[in-house]
């Protein structure tokens, strides 16, 4: 867990900026988000602004300072109440102005924090030791049906974000293992970012609704962090998950010419979390391109990323990131990537009493009661007749289609050779010949 020195110091870094100047951007490029508010939505109150561009610390100060240079005036409102009882407009210098802003960026939205803050903070909550004890990873796995102390090999990856590298035959449970650590990750105490940050006198948004689940801060954040910045949210641990629809592109600053605003790369929005790499070596990029990729972050911990002025911005590399993959692992890459990988984990297919076990924990899931000959039949018939190995993912497919099959012949739900004859010939793949393949002639690891 964050030590206390730790904590006293991302206090410090969290703190409410007193004034404008503490803010530590430009102060053209906060007038510049105001000016685009107001274009966009026409009269605003105080209390909307903030809303918008959560910098209340400042907003005295900017509404001054804007009114004195007949930028915005009182459109109406009610003197008794101060600047929060009055309606602002621009003037037309101020729709000037707001359109050069415009043309500039069409960002809206909370203030940014620089670059150094973000990376600062990123750190320090991603602190070495997430305090995942045995019992947590022995619970999140307990409706699995894997080898004794499994969880030892996944534990301390969770535990200290190390990288880990999944492999193993399709259909075993990776990526469900990998999804299970997401959440054990995600459960654990949330961590603090900002909704964007500033480099190179850019933004670049860090928020993004689909990965950052936002949660309420209560008084007991408040009575640990004190009054926090506004610019940042309190979130859950992220966790992206991507597959073979992963471009290398989608791995730097993605520029949108419209509006003009740089978007955090996927594994950057991990930050503080979890970064899945599911199927690894069937993305559109070669796995060589992909491993490169990699390389000085998983050395460094940080990653490099160029805005298209050329200057480059250094930023945290620190969520645990986890390739997932059927294919050999030799194939993909060599010993120089894998040494780079801290933990390397095999799921391997059931053993043949633990896919029996994986059958009736689904027979209970389809309220079916189990029967042992229609059971030895399958196994017979489907594995051990035709050399295919088992796949802990089968007995849930093949128990689904059953059970819709019965449904479609409004027949009662029972196992039946006839029912696990036409399960198994409606989801296993024959070859173009007839004959079934024998799984164990495909050699997917060395």
């Amino acid at each position: 867990m964050i030590s206390s020195p730790q904590l006293e110091r991302l206090k410090t870094l969290l703190e409410k900026p007193p004034n404008l100047s503490a803010l530590g951007i430009p102060q053209n490029l906060l007038i510049d988000i105001m000016l685009r508010l107001f274009y966009s939505e026409g009269l605003l109150t105080v209390r909307r602004i903030i809303d918008v561009i959560k910098v209340p610390m400042a907003i005295e100060e900017l509404i001054k300072q804007l009114t004195d240079d007949k930028v915005i005036r009182v459109q109406s409102g009610n003197s008794g109440m101060g600047i929060l009882g009055y309606l602002y407009s621009l003037t037309e210098n101020g729709e000037r102005r707001a359109r050069a802003a415009m043309e500039r960026s069409l960002y809206i939205g909370p203030a940014p924090v620089p670059v150094q803050l973000y990376n600062e903070i990123i750190d320090l909550q991603s602190i070495n030791n997430r305090g995942v004890q045995p019992d947590k990873v022995i619970e999140s796995l307990q409706d699995m049906v894997l080898p004794e102390d499994f969880h030892r090999k996944i534990g301390p990856a969770v535990n200290t974000a190390a990288s880990l590298f999944i492999y193993g035959p399709s259909g075993n449970g990776k990526t469900t293992i990998a999804k299970k650590m997401a959440e054990l990750i995600s459960d654990i105490e949330p961590i603090w970012l900002p909704y964007a940050i500033t480099a190179g006198g850019q933004i670049i948004q860090i928020h993004d609704r689909l990965v950052h689940q936002q949660i309420e801060v209560t008084k007991q954040h408040t009575k640990i962090y004190g009054e926090v910045d506004p610019r940042f949210g309190l979130f859950r641990r992220p966790s992206v998950v991507v597959g073979g629809e992963l471009k290398l592109s989608e791995l730097d600053l993605r520029f949108d010419p419209i509006s003009k605003i740089y978007e955090a790369p996927l594994h950057i929005k991990a930050n503080g979390g979890m970064f899945l790499i599911d199927d690894f070596g069937r993305q559109q990029a070669r796995p060589l391109d992909m491993l490169n990729r990699w390389i000085v972050p998983l050395d460094d911990q940080v990653d490099y990323l160029r805005l298209k002025t050329g200057q480059t911005v250094v930023v945290p590399f620190r969520q645990l990131i986890v390739f997932a993959t059927n294919l050999n692992p030799y194939d993909l890459a060599e010993d120089a990537f894998f040494r780079r990988i801290q933990i390397k984990v095999k799921v391997d297919s059931p053993s043949e009493e633990n896919y029996r076990k994986i059958f009736e924990l689904n027979c209970q899931l389809f309220d079916l009661e189990f029967d042992e000959e229609i059971y030895n039949y399958l196994v017979k018939t489907y594995y051990h007749d035709v050399g295919r190995d088992f796949q802990a993912v089968h007995p849930g497919d093949l128990l689904k289609i059953l059970k819709a099959l019965c449904e479609y012949e409004d027949r009662e739900p029972v196992l039946a050779i006839d029912l696990i004859d036409t399960a198994c010939e409606s989801y296993f793949v024959e070859n173009w010949e007839g004959s079934k393949p024998n799984p164990k002639s495909i050699q997917y690891y060395n």
